[in-house]
């Protein structure tokens, strides 16, 4: 079985939700990550923080790494790749999943939510992958994922929240940009984006406008990232993956175990047909 044994993985907004869970499984390879957040203190709504994230990856076998990093912040994140290279010997793997989300129409979307998301979603993955690709370019099997979907022009995906959407899109422009610009020297940039919605922490932020039941667990995200990012990268590069569809081409039929309640109807995620 391909395993990232040995890799280092620098992953952003890893102290919950999918970023964790992508952390854990390559944790459980005997991965080391890299725990770029900001969360120092744990949050009513929000559990969990980079320092706790760090406990949970060594103690399945991982070795943890957790840095304080606002990904708004560009020195901050050159400091912060140049620690994860100086502790571990270089970087192999970006996976930009921090992301900010606000489901607003245009005249109730404040213009500090706007600029939030604008520079946590497009800026903050640019600036991300910008900061650790010293360090990617002297990996043996390069890989950045970013969790976005696949690029769509359709209007039903922007009516409701043009703010979301576009930065969203803006995250899958990036990464098909990289495909193109890093291909000579072997660095894989590809997207990851869930079938269905994803029972995260974040979900409850929504109001509860969509229940547990209705979701899969973050653990199918994560395994599916698992099997791209152990693809050689100069043959897996350029792809909007959708997560059911990689355990798909893994030989993974049976998806019940990925379910909040089995048998549960499964609502698609946003930017899903």
């Amino acid at each position: 079985m391909r395993s990232l044994n040995g890799k280092t993985l620098f992953i952003t907004g890893a102290s919950r939700g999918i970023g964790k869970a992508i952390a854990l499984r390559a944790a459980r390879d005997g991965a080391n990550v890299v725990i770029a957040a900001k969360t120092v203190e744990s949050h009513p709504k929000l559990p969990g923080t980079i320092y706790t994230a760090a406990e949970e990856i060594e103690a399945v076998g991982g070795k943890a790494l957790p840095l304080v990093v606002d990904v708004r912040d560009e020195a901050n994140l050159a400091d912060a790749a140049a620690q994860a290279a100086e502790a571990f010997g270089g970087i192999d793997i970006v996976v930009n999943n921090a992301s900010a989300i606000n489901l607003t129409a245009t005249p109730e979307t404040a213009m500090k939510r706007y600029d939030l998301m604008m520079s946590v979603n497009v800026r903050g993955t640019f600036a991300t992958t910008q900061a650790c690709l010293p360090y990617l370019k002297k990996s043996a099997n390069p890989h950045i994922l970013t969790l976005s979907p696949p690029p769509s022009l359709d209007p039903k995906w922007f009516g409701g929240h043009v703010a979301y959407t576009i930065s969203k899109m803006g995250m899958s422009l990036c990464v098909l940009g990289w495909a193109e610009e890093f291909k000579n020297v072997g660095i894989a940039a590809n997207a990851l984006w869930p079938r269905t919605v994803i029972d995260t922490a974040a979900l409850a932020m929504l109001g509860g406008a969509i229940k547990p039941s209705h979701c899969r667990t973050p653990d199918i995200v994560a395994d599916a990232a698992q099997a791209i990012l152990t693809r050689p990268s100069r043959d897996c590069t350029g792809n909007f993956f959708i997560d059911d569809e990689v355990l798909a081409a893994e030989g993974v039929s049976d998806l019940s175990s990925y379910a909040v309640v089995p048998g549960g109807t499964l609502l698609p995620d946003l930017f899903i047909d």
